[in-house]
């Protein structure tokens, strides 16, 4: 079935709705490299760790802003979601193995950095291009939420938890992104300058 501008529009709500709703699993979030120790690792506690830091969460929120924004149609705002989705999953594979990457966390760092500014200034790049850039961005967010899974029983499901989370979030900003394109040109570049100006923050402090 083709996805026109009236179905996704359609969808939206419902899409955002999703979002929001597991907003509230944040109360109970917990994450190894942030701070807090791992209990019971499954599909929930996977589930909750792109929501556990506010590097991860703004990236992949940013992600679906910056699609929603510069799609010339529906069916292209799919690319840089599915691209990141995609190759943080193989950035996770990676981390959950023991693979040492180097620049893990200057590398995400310069994620909300650069996905700050595309949606600051809604450059436009071919959809392979666009998954392309944020993709390469995204393995670093895997490989890191890889680590912090590694060793632990259930970290498939785990995993699983984490990809299903981030096609939210990545909905949630493709739903407020879609919902601003035609009615404010401010109000999409606040949010992307403080993206921008968070991932610079963290860079200063990494340096």
């Amino acid at each position: 079935m083709r996805l026109t501008r009236s179905s996704f529009a359609a969808l939206l709500p419902s899409l955002a709705a999703a979002a929001l709703g597991a907003l509230p699993l944040l109360a109970s979030a917990h994450v190894g490299a942030d701070g807090a120790a791992h209990h019971d690792i499954g599909f929930a506690q996977g589930f909750l760790h792109p929501f556990t830091g506010m590097d991860h969460l703004a990236a992949m929120v940013a992600v679906g802003l910056w699609s929603a924004l510069i799609a010339r149609s529906a069916r292209d705002v799919l690319w840089a979601p599915v691209g990141f989705a995609a190759m943080l999953l193989a950035g996770a594979l990676v981390g959950l193995a023991g693979v040492q990457v180097p620049a893990v966390e200057p590398m995400i760092a310069a994620s909300l950095l650069v996905i700050g500014l595309l949606v600051v200034t809604r450059l436009r790049l071919p959809g392979p291009v666009a998954a392309a850039v944020v993709g390469a961005f995204a393995v670093f967010h895997g490989v890191a939420h890889g680590y912090e899974l590694s060793g632990d029983h259930g970290a498939g499901l785990a995993i699983a938890g984490m990809v299903l989370a981030t096609a939210l979030l990545h909905a949630g900003g493709i739903a407020l992104g879609w919902a601003l394109r035609r009615r404010t040109a401010w109000l999409p570049r606040v949010a992307g300058a403080a993206v921008a100006l968070f991932g610079a923050a963290l860079l200063t402090q990494l340096a």
